[in-house]
């Protein structure tokens, strides 16, 4: 049933109907009586009886279409017993809410997948267990020539190739080159996929990220053979692509994190990029991350993996360093010849020359390299870390942060004339007053991009100046003589690269109270980085950071795996994901002290906290060896199904591998 309680995470049998026999097919939608009351279901396989001896008849079939696959079924259920989730839950974050003028639109022009299970009396209910439903045939997969040249740039890339070709299943962690352009392999890798007659998935954080990725599949295997899933779609047009998936419609999916567990006919091969993007991580119960939800499904159908990025996770270097994938970069120097020349601002060179830039916003070095680059008549790229004018301001005599007086969130201000408001619960603080010394004059904590526009655009007078944020995100830029303000992961693609790009902000990044500030710093870092043309050609980067800090010391390198070996180790030693398993326990003080004290932990367990969390509530930490996940997943819901079956009133919150733990 759709009843996302722990301790009903499990099927149940229901008898038949004989004028409900040939509709309910395992995949379909039903509903059903439980406890008094008519529930949403889904029905999962049908068999001649049932160990139970009374059982209550299937009230409905709400639609013939078999929408939940029988692949899918088992991985819903692999998914919830890794993330101490519910099936119930995982099955509403697979298969999209029912459309049915698109679902008649779709049904009316062909008949859905016909089910070879032989008729039985009683059915299997709720989101769980497999189905004998088979997948739909599919059209016939037309082979697509494969030019391996972008490939060639890194020794491995070409027999990745042909493996996919050959009906393989080899599993690749990718570093990918400054300036590369990574739509394009991915469309040279899912095309070698579909030469060798089996499907691919491919999922990407953004809707900009999937517009590249759509165009570059389109350009290689041609209009009408891949299948866009994306939440951002709207209810009807999302119901109809993943209604075209389930029915085979193409041999490719893509999308963003909503096509994880998009159905694909035969599917050879699962890929990922930049999978250290927080939008990978699902943010509703049970919270799986798009990376480990297709590894899982990589694991389960015997597909190959592609994990890429121009940055590299400790996860992915998990997947190296264990054998379980192999990295696939380019020699050092292919690297050279591509990288850009990098200089950071904070190293004893640049401080003899430049005293103040150890402290200064736009250093020397970053302000003449903006000038030459403009005067080149190139486009420069600036990347702020916060959006806004001044997103946190702070009292100009004491230094005092300014919060708001009616929440204590932190006072912004939207423009130069603006009024400071609250960024939490958006009160306008007209008549602030520094309760530390009574002050009224407010002065930047952190500068925000459009503020940056601002001072960039009187520094270089008569030089067009763009934004690209939350607002706007721009796509491209013309080639000419330009400043490109954009926080992280709106950067606009220039035609033929930039001349200049400049990190702005660094501490914003590197100072963040999280266990993965370096690592997301360097991946913001190297993917605006990737975005300007190489030495070579005139290309350079400024980063506005201490040169010897390990992500400067990456990025100056062009070295993510480097990186990636140094930030696992480190982990490994002091008991850190993803060198451990952890999971998070959040709630009220007394839930959270409840719940883990009927929990059976495994051996080892070692229980931290608690920590203060948001809204009044807790966190403890549960960590356990890498070994004993599943006995620790086990042990959570097992607990949490205790609670749910005594109706406890106050939830409590289970994130296995949370993305954050402070």
């Amino acid at each position: 049933m759709d009843m996302p309680l722990a301790h009903l995470d499990r099927p149940f049998d229901y008898l038949v109907p004989a004028e409900l026999d040939a509709e309910a097919t395992p995949g379909v939608r039903v509903k059903v009586r439980f406890a008094g009351q008519l529930v949403n279901g889904w029905l999962l396989e049908r068999v001649e009886q049932s160990d139970h001896p009374r059982l209550a008849y299937l009230e409905k079939v709400v639609s013939p279409v078999p929408v939940l696959a029988p692949e899918i079924a088992r991985l819903a259920r692999a998914v919830a017993d890794r993330y101490a989730g519910s099936l119930a839950d995982v099955l509403r974050l697979a298969v999209p809410p029912r459309h049915a003028r698109a679902e008649k639109e779709l049904v009316g022009a062909a008949p859905p997948p016909a089910d070879t299970t032989p008729a039985g009396p009683v059915a299997d209910t709720a989101p769980a267990g497999g189905t004998t439903d088979p997948a739909p045939a599919g059209p016939a997969v037309e082979a697509v020539p494969v030019d391996p040249r972008g490939w060639r740039d890194y020794p491995a890339g070409p027999a990745f190739l042909r493996a996919l070709t050959g009906g393989r299943a080899p599993r690749a962690v990718w570093s990918a080159l400054p300036g590369e352009d990574w739509a394009a392999r991915y469309a040279d890798a899912v095309a070698a996929t579909v030469d060798g007659g089996r499907g691919a998935l491919v999922v990407v954080a953004d809707a900009r990220d999937l517009d590249r990725l759509d165009a570059a599949l389109t350009g290689t295997l041609g209009p009408d053979r891949h299948v866009c899933l994306s939440a951002a779609l709207g209810p009807a047009r999302r119901y109809r692509a993943f209604l075209a998936a389930r029915r085979a419609e193409a041999p490719v999916v893509i999308g963003t994190r909503a096509a994880m567990f998009a159905p694909v006919d035969r599917l050879g091969l699962v890929a990922i990029w930049d999978d250290g993007d927080d939008l990978h991580a699902e943010p509703r119960a049970p919270y799986p991350h798009a990376r480990e939800v297709l590894l899982t499904r990589a694991q389960l159908g015997g597909a190959a993996a592609l994990v890429g990025g121009y940055a590299r996770t400790a996860e992915a270097q998990l997947l190296v360093e264990t054998g379980w994938a192999r990295e696939v970069v380019a020699d050092r120097a292919t690297v050279r010849a591509r990288t850009p020349a990098i200089a950071p601002t904070g190293d004893d060179p640049q401080l003899a020359r430049d005293p103040g830039a150890a402290t200064a916003r736009l250093p020397s070095l970053a302000w003449t390299t903006a000038r030459d680059t403009l005067r080149a008549d190139a486009p420069v790229l600036v990347q702020v870390p916060r959006r806004g004018y001044l997103p946190s301001v702070a009292c100009a005599d004491c230094r005092t942060p300014a919060r708001c007086p009616h929440c204590a969130g932190p006072l912004a201000l939207p423009s130069a004339a603006g009024t400071p408001a609250c960024r939490w619960c958006g009160r306008v603080a007209a008549a602030y007053a520094c309760p530390e010394c009574g002050g009224r004059r407010l002065r930047a904590s952190v500068t925000g991009a459009r503020r940056t526009a601002e001072e960039l655009g009187r520094a270089f007078p008569g030089v067009p100046v763009r934004t690209s944020g939350r607002e706007e995100v721009l796509t491209t830029v013309p080639a000419g003589a330009g400043l490109v303000i954009a926080t992280p992961g709106a950067e606009p693609v220039a035609e033929g690269g930039y001349g200049a790009v400049l990190l702005l902000d660094s501490w914003a990044l590197l100072t963040r109270a999280d266990l993965r500030a370096g690592e997301e710093a360097l991946r913001r870092w190297l993917a605006a980085a990737a975005l300007a043309r190489p030495a070579a050609a005139g290309g350079r980067v400024v980063v506005v950071a201490d040169g010897a800090l390990a992500p400067v010391q990456a990025l100056l390198r062009w070295d993510a795996a480097w990186f990636a070996a140094r930030e696992l180790a480190e982990r490994r030693e002091l008991g850190f994901p993803p060198a451990v398993k952890m999971a998070s326990v959040t709630g009220p003080a007394e839930a959270v002290a409840d719940l883990l004290a009927g929990a059976r932990l495994p051996d080892g367990a070692e229980v931290l906290g608690p920590v203060p969390a948001d809204e009044g509530r807790e966190r403890m930490l549960v960590r356990v060896p890498r070994a004993r996940a599943a006995a620790l997943a086990d042990a959570l819901h097992a607990a949490a199904g205790q609670r749910s079956a005594r109706k406890a009133a106050d939830p409590v919150r289970l994130q296995v591998d949370p993305l954050s733990l402070f």
